[in-house]
């Protein structure tokens, strides 16, 4: 690598795709489990909400720690995975999928959930009198009411996957082409002391970054704007 400023290209196409293997994933079981949610009181709730942030206070380290222990060959899911395909799910792109999924997990459900809890209950009551069905409701009052929320949230997890360290080196590896993401890419230039390279690459995340979030910000205040206008 020497100590030219080369963007390591590989890596932040890497990060890209799984960015966006994440979203595909995710997002779908996100929305269900935030409408879910918002619309339904139980003794336990606090416990699920509690369970599903616990991603934004538990180090890196620690989660990344017992997500290769449940992918490792020796755990009922590694095994089951490896004996589908051939391949262990540890330190291999299907392994970060789910381990992004996972960690993204309060990125993702929280905005949704509390767009959702915005929606008046009159306009459920006004849907069910109307008689229209659960899924119907849902797709023509709840998704479009709730859309904001699902933005945000599809923002913030699409940059924080970007940047995302501890936990992809700890399922991942650093196998440059499968695992190497642009984060563990610019620690491998630093360990290097290509601090000319780190700093171009760090610089280029950071660029993207803030074009994803402020576009993101921007397209949520413009549809709010819309909505206040009508």
């Amino acid at each position: 690598r020497g100590g030219s400023a080369v963007i390591d290209w590989e890596s932040l196409v890497l990060s890209i795709e799984l960015a966006f293997a994440t979203l595909l994933v995710l997002v779908p079981m996100a929305v269900l489990v935030a409408r879910w949610l918002a619309t339904t009181p139980f003794s336990g709730k606090p416990w699920i909400e509690g369970l599903l942030a616990l991603p934004l206070v538990l180090p890196p380290t620690v989660l990344g720690y017992y997500l290769l222990v449940a992918m490792g060959v020796q755990s009922p899911f590694g095994a089951w995975f490896e004996a589908l395909t051939g391949q262990t799910l540890a330190f291999s792109f299907a392994g970060l999928v789910v381990a992004s999924v996972i960690f993204n997990i309060p990125f993702a459900v929280l905005p949704i959930q509390r767009a959702f809890e915005s929606i008046a209950p009159e306009i459920h009551e006004a849907s069910r009198c109307c008689g229209l069905s659960f899924w119907r409701a849902f797709f023509k009052i709840d998704l479009p009411l709730a859309w904001p929320g699902l933005l945000s949230a599809s923002v913030m997890t699409f940059a924080h996957t970007l940047g995302e360290f501890g936990v992809v080196l700890m399922v991942g590896g650093n196998i440059p082409g499968r695992t190497q993401t642009v984060a563990i890419s610019i620690y491998d230039r630093v360990q290097s002391f290509d601090f000319a390279a780190a700093g171009a690459m760090s610089l280029l995340l950071l660029l993207v970054s803030l074009v994803t979030i402020a576009v993101g910000y921007g397209l949520v205040d413009r549809l709010m704007r819309s909505r206040r206008s009508v």
